[in-house]
Order: C-alpha cells, then sequence, then structure tokens
C-alpha cells in the first residue's frame, strides 16, 4: 500500500508539473500596420521565441497602412475582437487609446517599466523616447520604430546639371531652385518628387508644415494651426515642386520606382525604405542621403514617423509575456533588426553602440542621416477629439488640387482650414 501511495503521489505530481508547464506555455496574437514590415516584425518574433521557447508569437494579417489599421482596430474594439498587441502610428495612438482606455481595453506600461531596475531603464531608453506613447499622462504606448523624413539624392543626375551633388539645400527655396535647374537641363529627369498627394497619412503634411514651425493643430485654440502665412507658404511649395520641379503627381510606390530607375533627383521619403531603395538602385546612379532642409532654422523641426507597441489583453500570463516581447523589440537586438532591415531610428540607446549598430553605420553611412536629425524630432500630431483618418483625407483631396493648379494656394488653404475646423468639431 505504500509503494503504491507513492506512486500515486508521484503520478499526481508529475501531473501537476506537466499542468503547470502548459499553464506557461503563451500564445501572443499580435497585429501591426504595413505588410512590407514583415522584414523586420518576423525575424523579431523568431530571435524572441528562440530565446523565449514557452512564448509563441502570431501575426494577424497586416493592415493595409496605418489609417486602415486604426479603422479594423476601431472596428475590433467593438466586437471585441482585439489581438494581444498592435503597433499603432504615433498619431493614432492618442485618438485609439482613449477609445479603447473607456472600455478597459489597452493597459498601462507605467507598473511594468516601474518595475523594471532604475539602471536599466537609463540604459535602454532616452527620455525623449519614453516620452512618446504618453496619452493624456498615462503610458499606453513603447516606442518601436521612429522615422523622421530624409532626402534621398541621385548624384548622378544632380551632377549632370552642373550642380555639385554633395552641397545640401539649406532651405526649400534652394532644393526647389537645384531641382529646377535639373528639370530644366533634362525635361525628362523629374527634379522633386514629394508624394504628399497620395501620401495613406498627413506624416508629409506635418513635415512641410514642422520645417517651417507651422503646426498641425493650435494649442490654444484646438482649431488648424496652420491658418496662417506659414500654412500658405507650405501650399506654395507644394504647387511649386509640381510648377518648378516637374512633379507628375504619380501614385507614390510608382514615384518610388521612378526615383530608383534614375528619372528623379531629389526624393523626399521615409527612412524605413532605405534599404529597399538601395537595392533597386544597385549600381545604376550614385545615390545619397541628406537632412531634408528648413525654412525656419530656430522654430522649424520634422514630425516623428513610426509606431509604438500597445499591450491590449486583459490575461495576467499574456501580459507578463507581451512586456517581454515590447522590451525584446525596442531593446538593442530587435532595434538592431529594424534598422538593417530598413533605414529607421533606433529606439533604443544600446543599440547604437559598438556591439550592435555602430559598425553598420561606420560601413554604411547613409543610414545614419536619419539619427542626425534627432535634434529636429518633434511630435507626430493627431487631432484631439479624433478622427484623423477622414480629416487627413479630405485634406489630401484639396492639397492634391493645388499641386495640379486646380486651385490657387490662397483658395485651397481657405478650403483646407474651413474643412479641417468643420471636421475637428
Amino acid at each position: 500500500m505504500k509503494h503504491f501511495a507513492t506512486m500515486v503521489a508521484a503520478a499526481a505530481m508529475t501531473m501537476q508539473l506537466a499542468s503547470g508547464a502548459l499553464a506557461e506555455d503563451v500564445t501572443l496574437d499580435i497585429l501591426y500596420a504595413q505588410p512590407g514590415f514583415a522584414k523586420f516584425h518576423d525575424p523579431i518574433a523568431q530571435a524572441f521565441m528562440k530565446e523565449h521557447p514557452d512564448i509563441k508569437i502570431h501575426f494577424r494579417a497586416p493592415a493595409k497602412d496605418y489609417d486602415e489599421g486604426h479603422l479594423l482596430m476601431q472596428r475590433l474594439a467593438v466586437t471585441n475582437q482585439l489581438p494581444d498587441m498592435y503597433f499603432p502610428g504615433y498619431h493614432l495612438l492618442g485618438e485609439l487609446a482613449r477609445t479603447l482606455a473607456k472600455r478597459d481595453q489597452i493597459i498601462d506600461l507605467k507598473p511594468l517599466l516601474d518595475a523594471e531596475p532604475e539602471e536599466w531603464k537609463k540604459e535602454n531608453y532616452s527620455e525623449s523616447m519614453l516620452q512618446l506613447g504618453i496619452v493624456d499622462g498615462v503610458k499606453y504606448g513603447m516606442a518601436f520604430n521612429a522615422s523622421l523624413p530624409i532626402l534621398y539624392v541621385n548624384e548622378t543626375a544632380v551632377e549632370k546639371a552642373g550642380l555639385d551633388p554633395k552641397e545640401i539645400p539649406g532651405d526649400w527655396n534652394e532644393l526647389l531652385e537645384r531641382a529646377s535647374k535639373i528639370h530644366t537641363a533634362d525635361p525628362k529627369v523629374t527634379g522633386i518628387g514629394y508624394t504628399i498627394y497620395d501620401w495613406p497619412d498627413d506624416w508629409l503634411w506635418q513635415t512641410i508644415l514642422r520645417q517651417q514651425g507651422a503646426q498641425l493643430v493650435d494649442p490654444d485654440t484646438g482649431k488648424a494651426g496652420f491658418d496662417n502665412e506659414k500654412g500658405l507658404e507650405a501650399l506654395k511649395i507644394l504647387r511649386r515642386i509640381v510648377t518648378e520641379g516637374g512633379e507628375t503627381l504619380l501614385e507614390f510606390e510608382q514615384a518610388r520606382q521612378q526615383f530608383a530607375a534614375g528619372q528623379t533627383a531629389y526624393f523626399i521619403d521615409t527612412p524605413a525604405r532605405l534599404a529597399q531603395i538601395i537595392d533597386l538602385v544597385g549600381d545604376r546612379f550614385a545615390l545619397n542621403t541628406a537632412k531634408v532642409p528648413l525654412n525656419d532654422e530656430e522654430t522649424g523641426g520634422l514630425p516623428t514617423g513610426g509606431s509604438a507597441g500597445i499591450i491590449l489583453t486583459a490575461d495576467a500570463a499574456k501580459q507578463k509575456a507581451a512586456w517581454e516581447y515590447l522590451k525584446f523589440a525596442t531593446g538593442p537586438q530587435g532595434q538592431t533588426i529594424v534598422v538593417e532591415t530598413t533605414g529607421y531610428l533606433p529606439t533604443n540607446k544600446l543599440a547604437q553602440g559598438p556591439d550592435y549598430l555602430a559598425p553598420f553605420y561606420e560601413k554604411e553611412p547613409r543610414f545614419a542621416t536619419v539619427a542626425s536629425q534627432m535634434d529636429l524630432a518633434r511630435p507626430w500630431e493627431g487631432y484631439p477629439k479624433g478622427s484623423s483618418v477622414r480629416i487627413w483625407r479630405a485634406q489630401r483631396d484639396i492639397i492634391s488640387k493645388v499641386m495640379r493648379g486646380d486651385v490657387t494656394p490662397e483658395d485651397g488653404l481657405a478650403s483646407l482650414v474651413q474643412t479641417t475646423n468643420e471636421m475637428i468639431k
């Protein structure tokens, strides 16, 4: 009997250990935007699972872009079919977090951060990066990827027009003058490409505003922050891109292909496509990158694109696993993968060190351009009362008409301001 009792106890303990092990196995259901970003999401997940074999990562089919992902998340919130984690664009995080917080569908990351060693936080994250992801004083998101627009330069086309390809334009007037000379010298070459008219979100619109010190929203009135001379100048620049620079208003992926084919001299785009464009260009022409010029050196800046990781699951075990995944994805190993496969700015301090990206930047300085603009980083704003996606799509239609010459910049500004203020209400 004694022997039997021992066997039963041993069997019970084995079953308990087995069930405990199963209970520790967690699968995280994750959604992100932009299918092309699988090139870094997938290897990060694989590297993480290798270190954490008890946590499995499952990605849902990616949303087309940040705006489409935002609309999808709003629908999933209503039907209570949210993923365990999501990566919203910074400009939409506020609107989404407020929606989810009302339904208790998003968690505050501050207690998780506070539980980590202080020295670890200081080593890994700058205060500016920790500030990204805060909405109404609550830390909902961890900065996962970050970008500032950069100027792609076809040095071969610039040199053929008799200009010094290493000379960086000091402001937009100088950039447009150079673009005009290039396009005049060879009408088959577009002097400058700026695909704001087809861009899926308002990042390039905020770029042209921010570079001269204008804002999307007036913090005092809550209305359009570009109802002024700076807003008018922004639209005049956009029209000049067509009339002087020869922009042909292609769909933005076609415009990228045109640049890669050597038919555009200057191209303002996200650094997230830098590795892709380098591969597309090959040895077709001399490709370099440069800072985006500012019209206002004192108050001008550039909007910080990219996304933050948020945790939505209410399950305690999944929350713990999701936090481990966020730390890894925003840590030096995850950020090294992001930067080397794209051109994004690393959101982790250690990632820039000698054990990670420093040798890569030394070998490939074109990837370091975005980091050289860090002092120009400004928030990628959203509208305080929401509807950012709808507002941008209405604005984009008006901006396109200005660029095509269907309306004047003056009339376009009046229409933009009226439409924006009405939709903000």
